[in-house]
């Protein structure tokens, strides 16, 4: 072979090389951008949640009638925005921040949840809306503490009182009270429920920076300056009066 053609395919493999090299920059730095991009994204939607939960908290504040409840509350499952309800059983739609009250009445920063349906007494055809789940006591929360995944139903042991059914008089009768900032949502029945409550890895981890599950939010100890606006305000709103 002559000098000429050695050369040439030297050329032509040091080319095919460069640009082998290049490719796989590009790819790796295409890795490297995409992972901020999408943690980006998860803090954005998190933050949002919980921005969303804060005038459901005022709302919850505004209703006399739900003080006494509120100062009793052991847990909150907060739903800013219920899905639009469609057929009135098993529909799907919307995500929850759960927070627990700390021994000295204050709550915890708020673990990221994803909602199943609500089992029983949907208002077919009504309008979706912000709902809170109230957990009155020990038992109820450490129901929603010991899985991932759980219900906030009958069928999960619990009693589960649809508040707008209730008399004034028997604040407290149920595990759970669910409260809906839209008028009829849940219909004529007095029992209610929500299924399929999952735990949102993604969104907590990126909201607080590090790896947590729901056990680690039972104590009552996780904290993040962003959460900070929530916590005051289900503070006050739950504060004994003097």
């Amino acid at each position: 072979m002559s000098i000429a053609n050695l050369c040439r395919q030297a050329t032509t493999a040091g080319l095919f090389m460069l640009l082998a090299s290049g490719v796989a920059v590009a790819q790796s730095n295409g890795r490297q951008s995409s992972a901020p991009d999408l943690a980006s994204k998860a803090m954005a939607s998190a933050s949002k949640r919980v921005e969303a939960a804060i005038p459901v908290v005022h709302q919850l504040q505004a209703d006399a009638r739900m003080q006494p409840l509120l100062q009793q509350a052991k847990g909150m499952l907060i739903v800013p925005s219920y899905g639009r309800a469609a057929l009135g059983v098993g529909v799907q739609g919307g995500g929850a921040l759960l927070l627990v009250r700390r021994s000295d009445g204050n709550w915890s920063g708020p673990a990221f949840y994803n909602l199943g349906g609500l089992t029983l007494g949907l208002q077919a055809g009504a309008e979706g809306g912000p709902i809170v789940m109230l957990l009155n006591n020990d038992k109820a929360v450490n129901a929603v503490m010991k899985k991932n995944n759980f219900s906030l139903n009958a069928a999960a042991g619990l009693t589960v009182v649809n508040w707008s059914k209730m008399a004034q008089g028997t604040v407290g009768i149920g595990d759970v009270v669910a409260w809906s900032g839209t008028k009829g949502l849940f219909g004529d029945v007095v029992a209610v429920g929500l299924s399929d409550i999952r735990f949102n890895q993604h969104l907590t981890d990126a909201f607080y920076g590090r790896a947590l599950s729901p056990k680690d939010f039972a104590a009552g100890n996780i904290d993040d300056p962003h959460a900070l606006p929530l916590q005051q305000a289900l503070s006050e709103a739950s504060a004994t009066l003097k």
